[in-house]
């Protein structure tokens, strides 16, 4: 039996219920109503529940879905979705400068490296539980972390306890690991190169949107970007597709897809972020979009090779709403990073204050610990992809953007460590168009090349 994960109504409930908790909306009644039917949570890790939901319980929860996104939020004001409202809360937004940086091609293959090697770092432990990632780690004396995981020498009745992700291992522990697998996490930034390819910096949140229909297969997209794709071929236009019956709106994809936002814009990161909040906008609202913006502002600051990582995170916050929750997430998470010399400390404070309440692929807590690691290594490159990743909740891509841009500080891919680039083989695979086998070194020159292009077009 296929159960489709990320769009079955009776899954997707529990999940907007939680959302209307984390934004001021008032579900009580409406949450009486679902569990007085018999309705359960949302799947706790994974994206869909074993078992299909009855004709009447899947109809309800359609209704209660589209009554749940008529709900009043409290918060409306102050975390704005529409770029000139955000724009207009932001007394320090970035002005641009009178002419364009250009990136350094070594420093964006340092970025594309960097991102591949911190997602690739993640995959084996995704979804794990933090005590689980630290119990797999210190069986093989790679705690704290500064190399890849392996399961040599791990105890059976461990590896029972706390399995491996099941799809990422196979090609993602130390042992297995022959050049970089597919991942979502560098999917979108590939798709970002074919976005500026056809349609320049001028893009539309409409261009994004064919782009995605015809380049992107619906089985490599996950929770909020899956449901956009499924409310395109609905019928419903961007940017409903990020709101209709999506409660993922404010989980993390929109700010895997920056990157490319901000090497495209070194030394501009208010462009930077008005480019990253076009994309975000065909599946994210409010936080989800709020993250993109602020990754988009922190790399273009690291892609202008002139300011070191924690002026680059001031940065991304001038471009977020002060009184918004992630704007107190990023700050208090930054603040942790510097009060305390063990990153465990940091961690464990994190995940007492979020981990309760927001999903392990949520946007807030894991911009906030993506914030802390690069601040609490100094933005070195080993420190950050290793504390990003062994913070736990969604390892893999907070260790792809922790990497892009400790990556980018690093300034040449030969300042990575050997033991980090070897076994990627400059080699990345992918299902996007014709990407597939091609080289990091390849990828930054395009990338160098489409900025270049946007710079001399009139």
């Amino acid at each position: 039996m296929l159960r489709l994960t990320w769009v079955q109504p009776e899954d997707l409930v529990g999940h907007e219920l939680r959302q209307a908790r984390l934004d001021g909306r008032n579900a009580a009644r409406i949450e009486a109503r679902w569990r007085a039917a018999g309705g359960a949570d949302a799947p706790e890790r994974a994206g869909a529940s074993p078992e299909p939901a009855s004709r009447y319980l899947r109809l309800l929860a359609e209704d209660l879905l589209d009554e749940l996104a008529e709900l009043p939020s409290e918060l409306t004001e102050l975390e704005p979705t529409a770029l000139d409202r955000i724009e207009a809360l932001c007394p320090d937004w970035p002005a641009s400068p009178a002419a364009r940086t250009a990136p350094d091609p070594d420093a964006l293959e340092a970025a594309w490296l960097g991102r591949a090697i911190g997602c690739l770092l993640g995959k084996p432990v995704e979804k794990l539980p933090l005590d689980g990632i630290r119990e797999l780690a210190r069986a093989t004396g790679n705690w704290p972390l500064t190399t890849w995981f392996t399961a040599k020498g791990v105890p059976e009745d461990l590896l029972a306890r706390h399995p491996w992700n099941r799809r990422s291992a196979p090609t993602s522990l130390a042992e297995n690991i022959d050049g970089m697998p597919e991942d979502d996490d560098l999917n979108y930034p590939l798709l970002g190169l074919l976005l500026l390819a056809r349609h320049g910096r001028t893009f539309t949140t409409d261009d994004v949107a064919r782009l995605w229909l015809d380049e992107l297969p619906p089985g490599r997209a996950f929770t909020a970007e899956r449901v956009a794709l499924r409310n395109l071929l609905a019928g419903v236009e961007p940017p409903h597709t990020a709101r209709y019956r999506n409660p993922f709106r404010e989980w993390i994809g929109a700010l895997i897809r920056a990157d490319v936002h901000g090497w495209t814009n070194a030394g501009d990161p208010a462009a930077a972020a008005a480019q990253a909040h076009r994309d975000a906008a065909l599946t994210h609202t409010a936080t989800g979009v709020h993250a993109a913006m602020f990754a988009a502002a922190v790399i273009a600051a690291a892609a202008s090779g002139t300011q070191d990582v924690h002026a680059c995170l001031r940065t991304g916050l001038t471009v977020v709403p002060p009184a918004s929750r992630l704007a107190r997430a990023v700050t208090d998470a930054v603040h942790l990073a510097q009060e305390h010399t063990d990153f465990d400390d940091v961690v464990d404070a994190l995940h007492m204050s979020y981990g309760p309440t927001h999903h392990w692929v949520h946007a807030l807590p894991n911009t906030a610990l993506i914030a802390a690691a690069l601040t609490h290594a100094d933005g070195d490159f080993t420190g950050s992809v290793c504390r990003a990743v062994s913070g736990g909740w969604d390892t893999d891509s907070n260790g792809a953007t922790a990497g892009c841009v400790a990556g980018l500080l690093a300034g040449a891919p030969d300042a990575l460590p050997e033991h980090w680039r070897a076994p990627l083989k400059n080699r990345l695979a992918t299902s996007v168009a014709d990407f597939d086998g091609t080289g990091f070194d390849a990828l930054a020159r395009l990338t160098a090349r489409l900025t270049h292009l946007e710079a001399t077009r009139p």
